[in-house]
């Protein structure tokens, strides 16, 4: 074996701590010369097994040919197999410590065999040439506390589709015609991200990826992992940053993946009370074992450094961070001072974030934490979890319970809609509603309103308006946008075609221009995380279930001031007090008009202010003025 090929003596030694932070460019398949000939070197780690060799299409997937040297007592394996060959599909073989015969895909494999086939396939990652330097030189200046965020997330294989054909039953875009597509909306639309779902490699399409078997390899359903960075290259070229779903809580136990790797548990915890998910029939990962750690920091700067990835958004946060998560009496193991706090997963989630974020200035990471956990964005210095935002959980349960009331009982739940301002800073937070919103007989956004269709529409418009002008970063799944009807399913595309009718294109013309009125006034973004950015005028409207309030620009010009009317009556005679004594210009109505109406504030007390202006507030109405 030449020297340098070797997983080094500093190579184990910083595995062994955890900090190996490019360790996926030694571990899996990599394609090199050695001497003179061509081959492909690999490597995998299996602590506990008694021998391991490499079958593939290269040796007929025979069990003797490809040994693997033991290096080093930490248990990395590896072999130089000559002639090797990009394209071929190939497996570990493993004798597990008790004589067990075991066949394993790469975990640090780069691209992985179609399902339902499980091998890893041979590849090069790095052989694309980028073209998005503009864009990663501008990111390092993207701060999440001051600049604007709009998601569309999306689930590639069913955002839209290609008519089934025998040969593609499922019709799937590769990621090269998803990157034209994609951007071409999402930029017509006025998003400035998409966050896609279920990118890395899995089994099984109604897990939607959340359930991992490569966390190193762009799912094969939409191509190789060249084309995978063709879209994000594309996407970032078209001035649209790309987020990704990222799974570092658990991982299912199909027989290919990371289960009991080598025979014993080698990624999960041997113990069932910490190692299992009774809900979710997945294992637990071990945050405490040094190279697990390091699988999980190393695969976050994989997408973000070798994908060019702008930011990850952390799955299932509440589960990593409570050992009790989903489980009774009984089912869970304390910790060492009798608590339910997972220690080793809050210090992953500090190394995780501190490295990820420090390593790369200008990138995200996004916590999906459903619990009131204290400091999630906090720095780690002060003892946060060093997350950029949090997904805010509470305001989308209220706000959707408060939109799926009839209006005439809206006015005994008005604080749903205020209370989210009572803790607005407490984290930096984006506003959601999330495909987990739209599926499981939740309804779609659309169906969830109440009243005659073209209520819901009305609705749904007012809804929209107040999320996109409350603080916080805004996401909306696809097809929300355009008043999808059906439930989201994974099986098939949006329901493209009702933008044939006209109230689903004027819906869907609204959300743009809110996005384009979003992006345009940095009132609505740029102090989201301070609080003298927003100022209610009146919350306490409670009879009428009118909401009016201040957004606030950083150079106190351009500043906005929002009416929503929430129930079907019409008010003509509306009257809105005002900060100031200035001229009020109307940007945006129920109509999504941006006619310039001008209206006077005058000396004429009103919600506790001495200055106001009337005018006429349709039912189901909303206005935005600036000033």
């Amino acid at each position: 074996m030449g020297e340098k090929l070797q997983f080094t003596e500093l190579d184990q030694y910083l595995f062994g701590q955890g900090t190996h932070y490019d360790v996926y460019r030694k571990l899996g398949a990599h394609p090199m010369k050695r001497g003179k000939k061509e081959g492909v070197y690999f490597a995998v780690w299996a602590p506990n097994a008694q021998a391991v060799s490499v079958i593939g299409e290269f040796n007929d997937w025979d069990e003797q040919v490809s040994p693997m040297k033991k290096v080093g007592p930490i248990g990395v394996f590896e072999v130089f197999v000559p002639g090797a060959k990009i394209g071929q599909l190939y497996k570990f073989f493993i004798i597990g410590m008790h004589g067990e015969h075991i066949y394993k895909a790469d975990p640090y494999a780069n691209e992985a065999e179609l399902r339902p086939g499980t091998a890893s396939r041979i590849t090069d990652i790095g052989a694309y040439k980028w073209k998005d330097a503009t864009w990663m030189k501008n990111r390092q200046k993207f701060d999440e506390n001051k600049d604007a965020m709009a998601i569309y997330e999306v689930h590639p294989g069913s955002w839209m589709k290609h008519p089934a054909t025998e040969e593609d039953e499922k019709g799937f875009y590769n990621y090269r015609e998803l990157a034209v597509k994609l951007a071409r909306y999402v930029k017509d639309m006025g998003y400035t991200h998409v966050e896609l779902m279920g990118i890395a490699e899995h089994p099984f399409d109604g897990s939607w990826g959340y359930q991992v078997t490569g966390y190193y390899a762009p799912t094969s359903r939409y191509g190789t992992p060249q084309d995978f960075k063709y879209m994000v290259d594309y996407l970032h070229r078209q001035k649209i940053g790309v987020i990704l779903d990222w799974v570092p809580a658990h991982f299912p136990k199909d027989a290919h993946g990371l289960v009991n790797f080598d025979g014993t548990a080698v990624y999960e915890h041997a113990d069932p009370r910490q190692g299992e998910h009774p809900d979710w029939g997945t294992k637990i990962y071990n945050y405490g074992r040094p190279e697990v750690k390091n699988f999980l920091i190393a695969n976050a700067l994989f997408w973000i450094e070798e994908c060019h990835v702008d930011g990850l958004r952390v799955d299932a946060v509440a589960s990593m961070l409570y050992l009790d998560y989903g489980k009774n009496d009984g089912q869970w193991v304390a910790n060492k001072y009798g608590g339910n706090q997972n220690l080793e997963a809050i210090e992953f989630f500090k190394h995780l974030n501190t490295v990820v974020l420090g390593r790369n200035h200008g990138t995200v990471m996004i916590a999906e934490e459903s619990t009131a956990w204290p400091k999630v964005t906090g720095k780690t210095e002060d003892d946060g979890l060093g997350f950029s935002l949090k997904w805010n959980m509470g305001w989308m349960n209220d706000f959707l319970e408060y939109m799926k009331l009839d209006p005439y009982f809206r006015k005994f739940n008005h604080n749903k809609m205020t209370f989210s301002m009572t803790y607005a800073y407490s984290e930096k937070y984006i506003l959601v509603i999330s495909h987990d919103e739209v599926v499981h007989l939740k309804k779609s956004m659309l169906e969830k309103m109440p009243g005659e269709p073209d209520d819901k529409f009305k609705n749904l418009k007012a809804a929209y308006t107040f999320m996109f002008c409350h603080p916080g970063k805004k996401l909306l799944f696809m097809g929300q946008e355009f008043g999808q009807l059906r439930e989201w399913s994974e099986e098939r595309e949006l329901d493209w075609f009702l933008l044939g009718e006209e109230k689903h294109c004027d819906l869907k013309d609204f959300v743009q221009a809110l996005l384009k009125m979003y992006r345009k006034y940095p009132a609505l973004y740029a102090m989201d995380t301070n609080p003298s950015g927003f100022e209610w005028i009146n919350a306490d409207d409670g009879d009428r279930s009118i909401y009016s309030f201040v957004r606030k620009s950083p150079t106190g010009r351009n500043n906005l001031l929002v009416v929503c009317n929430f129930t079907p009556v019409d008010r003509p005679d509306y009257r809105v007090g005002v900060p100031k004594k200035k001229q009020y210009t109307l940007v945006l109505d129920e109509n999504g008009q941006t006619e310039k109406k001008v209206f006077k504030a005058e000396a004429s007390e009103c919600d506790n202010r001495p200055f106001s202006f009337a005018y006429p507030l349709p039912g189901y109405g909303v206005a935005v003025f600036k000033y």
